[in-house]
């Protein structure tokens, strides 16, 4: 997924100077022609957002001639990616005129006066008002103002391996409806199928907002009886200290490592166990439960490099259980990514027709099943062949009603880190449950200039 991780000086410096001379000459120096930066894989044989962004391209300049664009991939890990971005748009030398922004880091984006409001163009773009709510709002300021237009969200559930579960004596239609059922599952593979890794929940700094996103939040969101944020009280406007749900989810972490029913630690603080998941340990069988995001089958799909048709035959699908099985029985994050205009963008009015072009009905549709995706547009979302369009879109998108999303202010990020450092101590043995908990509080505090409450 979308992670973000701390980086030595050293590695900030050298992905900087990579960063500046990413543009060139600035989006600017040509007012014909369009910058379009974008994450591209790390993974050679993924081009899934390459492939798309080509066509787009031939749409865009045979609809506007004498207009050309300038794809500016940064082909690097999550984490890195978003540092480079951040040097580029620091300045009108090397902002390109539009760039692919994560929701958990456009806030934060956003007060650093790196992005431009897209408010004046939304109002007279019709499309607009096909966009769901809850995605407008993920892309949305403190100010008010909108500064994205995204291009689809995603959720979060459990996949597991079918032959696998065949094995070690498990159902194949295995719904889980507790942690304790989620660990018993990994604990019985552990006995029954040695040599295969039970379950896989990202952990720790090196894979970033991943280790926050598809394993601590998936658990904390599952805690209480869910009536109220556990990280962020909306009422007073503070971040909330680690409490007893905090404490019980990395607790769900350190059995994971402790027992070993997880990968070995030295490959869960791998920066590419992300790509080792989709490419290698799922579709090799080498996986019983993975604990990840709507967007694993892009990998799979034809033309993808890693291509995996029995995938839908092998992989069962399962909501993650709230701890105890309290309602509403089921937990989810959504995230997503947004395409975002620099403040320092040379050729802002061009960028827009861009993101026109890709926003298309037919393109959006295209994207999201391509990507994996889950449609933001309504129009799409209602269209029985978006809904038929590859397995496991239906149940994803079902997830929508039990999803929750991240308290995505400007503090976030530093939050995020927070708890990947709670979760990587708890993972190598480190530090206890309490002292990482603890640890957590003190950093909440530093991060968020003492906005932190009790609950």
């Amino acid at each position: 997924m979308r992670p973000t991780a701390a980086l030595t000086p050293l590695v900030a410096l050298v992905l900087a100077s990579t960063a500046l001379t990413a543009c060139g000459g600035g989006s600017g120096s040509d007012p014909d022609t369009v910058k379009v930066s974008f994450k591209q894989s790390t993974d050679n044989s993924v081009k899934v957002m390459d492939t798309y962004l080509a066509d787009i391209v031939k749409q865009f300049e045979k609809a506007h001639p004498g207009k050309k664009v300038e794809l500016v991939p940064i082909k690097a890990p999550d984490s890195e990616y978003y540092t480079k971005l951040q040097q580029m748009l620091r300045s009108p030398k090397t902002a390109p005129d539009l760039v692919y922004e994560d929701t958990f880091l456009i806030n934060s984006d956003i007060t650093s006066g790196y992005l431009k409001p897209l408010d004046p163009y939304l109002a007279k773009w019709p499309d607009w008002n096909r966009f769901i709510d809850t995605a407008k709002a993920a892309a949305r300021g403190e100010d008010g103002k909108t500064y994205g237009v995204p291009d689809g969200t995603d959720t979060r559930g459990l996949w597991f391996n079918k032959d696998v579960f065949a094995k070690a004596g498990l159902p194949a239609d295995w719904q889980p409806k507790t942690w304790n059922d989620v660990l018993g599952a990994a604990r019985t593979i552990k006995e029954k199928v040695p040599g295969v890794i039970p379950l896989n929940a990202y952990t720790g700094k090196p894979v970033g907002e991943a280790a926050t996103m598809q394993t601590f939040e998936m658990l904390l969101y599952g805690t209480g009886d869910g009536s109220t944020d556990p990280l962020y009280d909306q009422g007073s406007k503070k971040w909330i200290a680690g409490g007893e749900g905090f404490r019980d989810a990395l607790s769900f972490v350190e059995t994971v490592y402790k027992e070993k029913l997880g990968p070995d630690v030295s490959d869960a603080l791998d920066p590419n166990v992300m790509t080792r998941v989709r490419g290698e340990w799922l579709p090799q069988g080498k996986l019983a439960i993975a604990l990840d995001g709507s967007w694993l089958p892009q990998d799979w799909l034809p033309g993808s490099g890693h291509e995996w048709p029995e995938w839908s035959k092998t992989l069962g699908l399962a909501a993650m259980p709230t701890q105890n099985g309290q309602a509403p029985g089921k937990v989810s994050m959504s995230g997503g990514w947004t395409w975002s205009i620099p403040a320092k963008a040379g050729n802002p009015d061009l960028a827009f027709e861009f993101i026109k072009t890709m926003q298309t009905k037919a393109n959006a549709q295209k994207w999201y099943v391509a990507n994996s995706g889950i449609a933001v547009r309504e129009d799409v979302a209602k269209d029985p062949a978006y809904a038929t369009a590859q397995p496991g879109i239906r149940f994803f998108t079902d997830l929508v009603r039990s999803t929750h999303y991240r308290p995505a202010y400007p503090a976030y990020p530093k939050v995020s880190t927070a708890i990947q450092e709670a979760m990587e101590g708890v993972t190598t043995g480190d530090t206890s449950v309490e002292e990482a908990t603890s640890a957590y509080t003190d950093a909440l505090k530093d991060a968020t200039d003492n906005q932190v409450t009790e609950r």
